[in-house]
């Protein structure tokens, strides 16, 4: 297995990277802040351009995940002037539905792909690769002006978010808070971040509620969540990290330690942020990987994932993580860790699962 310190110090790679943000703005221009490039002034993001690469790239996005793939293209963007890569923001499901067909090369994820997707993806005659990059905190968040909520159990949050008889006012979630209305505002269910939150809240079976104002824009939710002083919503910390002055984090409490945490790096890393700690993927089409500039890009996405994790307001995972993930796409190491043969789920840290004994070839 490579040395992934080797690859943290690689001065090799270069890039362009058009980048869009929601459905009017598939392709455009993204420019590195003054910051980024302070930050990143050193080693392999500091070459000068190579104009010898072309190509297109097509990628489909979660919203979670994108604050660090924005943090790559910007700094990949000074590098390869001639490669166009184009990012949509469809949600994690709603990514996967074009991945699966074979119409995307990569597809961000802030979940793990799905039996049904697999299967989907073999029918297709597309093969992957699945590569872990960062851990994300799901952050529960209401108005700066709630004044009564000091934490939340998870018990209570299935109160505020179950299908079967949710609470439409503050009081019927903890008697001692005020009779006030409770609005609720959740992702779209096209969203990896919705179809994680509902698995730990209510069971992969279960429902949530209907009646929540929707967005598969975390930036809409952070907006309806200041609006209205009675609300509540979930989004990735990355979102919360970038509105704190608009909205308030509620400290989750633990069910194995009994204790109240907030969504921070160290928790997060820790994951004493349970259960609401998750690692975030990006999937690449086998196929595309052979494609001189998807090779390129994944390996600069890996070999500087520390780095854009954080700039992306994410935490960076283990270093054996990295290192597993770069064998396995240099490998071409297809197939998922996350699903047994038989299309069960495997749960655990992502230290546990993310190992190549686990992983589960297809075709």
């Amino acid at each position: 297995m490579r040395s992934l310190a080797a690859f943290f110090t690689f001065a090799s790679l270069a890039g362009l990277f058009l980048v869009g943000c929601g459905p009017d703005s598939s392709t455009a221009t993204k420019s590195p802040s003054a910051s980024d490039s302070e930050s990143m002034a050193s080693g392999s993001m500091a070459m000068e351009p190579n104009t010898e690469l072309q190509g297109k790239i097509s990628i489909d996005c979660s919203s979670t995940v994108f604050p660090i793939s924005e943090a790559v293209a910007s700094q990949f963007q000074k590098q390869y002037p001639n490669v166009s890569v184009n990012v949509g923001v469809s949600g994690t499901g709603g990514g996967f539905k074009r991945f699966v067909k074979g119409e995307t090369d990569i597809s961000d994820a802030s979940r793990p792909i799905e039996a049904s997707e697999i299967e989907a993806a073999t029918a297709n005659g597309v093969s992957f690769i699945e590569l872990p990059i960062a851990y994300d905190g799901l952050t529960i968040a209401v108005h700066p002006a709630n004044d009564w909520v000091d934490q939340l159990t998870v018990a209570e949050v299935k109160k505020i978010y179950t299908a079967e008889s949710p609470a439409t006012s503050w009081n019927q979630v903890r008697a001692s808070w005020p009779d006030k209305p409770l609005k609720p505002f959740a992702p779209g269910t096209d969203s990896g971040t919705f179809d994680y939150f509902r698995e730990v809240v209510v069971g992969k079976e279960g429902s949530l509620r209907s009646d929540m104002s929707t967005s598969e824009d975390d930036n809409v939710l952070v907006t309806g969540v200041s609006g209205s002083p009675t609300s509540i919503g979930f989004f990735g910390a990355a979102y919360y990290e970038e509105n704190k002055d608009k909205v308030k984090a509620v400290p989750i409490v633990n069910p194995a330690t009994s204790q109240a945490v907030m969504p921070t790096r160290e928790d997060i890393e820790s994951g004493n942020y349970a259960p609401f700690s998750r690692p975030l993927f990006i999937y690449v089409n086998n196929k595309s990987g052979s494609r001189p500039e998807v090779k390129r890009f994944v390996m600069f996405y890996l070999e500087n994932a520390v780095e854009m994790a954080r700039m992306g307001k994410s935490v960076p995972l283990p270093t054996s993580v990295y290192e597993i993930a770069i064998d396995n796409f240099t490998s071409r190491n297809v197939g998922t860790h996350y699903q047994t043969a038989d299309g069960e789920k495997r749960s655990g840290s992502v230290v546990e699962v993310y190992q190549s004994a686990n992983r589960l070839e297809g075709k």
